[in-house]
C-alpha cells in the first residue's frame, strides 16, 4: 500500500483501487489518510465514487505494517473491491494536527526528560515526561517554544534501517510509544539543528507554519511524571 502522508504531508486527496472490504471498511492501494497512532489521531474525510459520497469518521491500522483502514460512517453503501475512488482528508483537521506534531516535537526539545506519553488534538496537545517536579515553568517553555517556532526551522525526513535505529537508541525519546519499526526502514524526522527522532507522523515543512503556542497547564501525574499541554494560540 501506497503512503503518501509518509512523503508528502500536504497531498490532500488521491485516487485509489479498492483492494478489500470488511466490517471495519475499506482497504485502498493508496491513500493520504493517516491511521491513528503515535498519540495521532486517524484521519476524518470524504470517500467518492459513481456519483456517490461516503463521510470517512477514522482511519486506522490494517492487518499489515503499511495497511490502513478507511472507516465509514455506520450504514454508508461501500464500493466493490476493484473499483476506482477518490478519497479527500479533513484538510484544516490534518494541518491542525500537523502544527501541534511539530510543536511537540519541539517540547522534546526544550524538555529534557524521556517522553513517557502524549496525544494530540487539532487544538491542545500534550506531553508527559519523566522529570522532577519543579524543573518546568508554563511561562518559561511557551517562550522557549515561540522563539524556535518564529526562527522557522526547516522540517526535514530522512531513512534508516532498522538496524541502524537499534544500534543508536539515544534517538528515542518516548517511553510509551516505540517507533514504526517492521517494514525494514524507519523514518527520522529532522528539525534542523533542534531535534532527531524517528516518528510516522505528519509534520509541517517549516517551524513558522505552526504559530504562535502557549503551554496552558502542567500537571503533575505522579513521582517525576509531569505533563504539559500545549495549545495553538492562533
Amino acid at each position: 500500500m501506497e503512503l503518501i502522508f509518509r512523503h508528502d504531508a500536504y497531498v490532500a486527496r488521491c485516487s485509489a483501487t479498492v483492494l478489500a472490504v470488511d466490517e471495519r471498511g475499506l482497504t485502498l492501494d493508496r491513500t493520504v489518510f493517516y491511521p491513528a497512532g503515535g498519540g495521532q489521531p486517524g484521519d476524518t474525510g470524504t470517500l467518492r465514487y459513481d456519483g456517490a459520497e461516503v463521510r470517512l469518521i477514522d482511519a486506522i491500522k490494517g492487518d499489515g505494517p503499511d495497511s490502513v483502514i478507511h472507516v465509514p460512517e455506520p450504514g454508508a453503501a461501500l464500493p466493490s473491491p476493484g473499483s476506482v475512488v477518490e478519497v479527500e482528508i479533513d484538510w484544516d483537521r490534518r494541518f491542525a494536527h500537523m502544527r501541534m506534531h511539530t510543536c511537540l516535537h519541539l517540547l522534546c526539545a526544550v524538555v529534557p526528560g524521556a517522553v513517557t506519553g502524549g496525544q494530540i488534538g487539532a487544538d491542545k496537545s500534550r506531553l508527559d515526561f519523566n522529570v522532577p517536579s519543579a524543573s518546568l515553568d508554563k511561562d518559561e517553555l511557551t517562550a522557549a517554544l515561540n522563539r524556535l517556532i518564529a526562527g522557522d526551522h526547516p522540517v526535514t525526513y530522512r531513512w534508516i534501517d532498522d538496524a541502524e535505529l537499534e544500534a543508536k537508541p539515544d534517538l528515542v525519546r518516548t517511553m510509551s510509544v516505540k517507533p514504526p519499526t517492521g517494514t525494514g526502514q524507519v523514518r527520522l524526522v529532522n528539525i534542523e539543528g533542534i531535534d532527531l527522532q524517528p516518528c510516522g507522523g505528519t509534520h509541517v515543512a517549516r517551524t513558522a507554519e505552526i504559530g504562535p503556542v502557549k503551554v496552558v497547564k502542567i500537571e503533575n501525574k505522579g513521582k517525576q511524571n509531569r505533563r504539559v499541554v500545549v495549545a495553538l494560540a492562533s
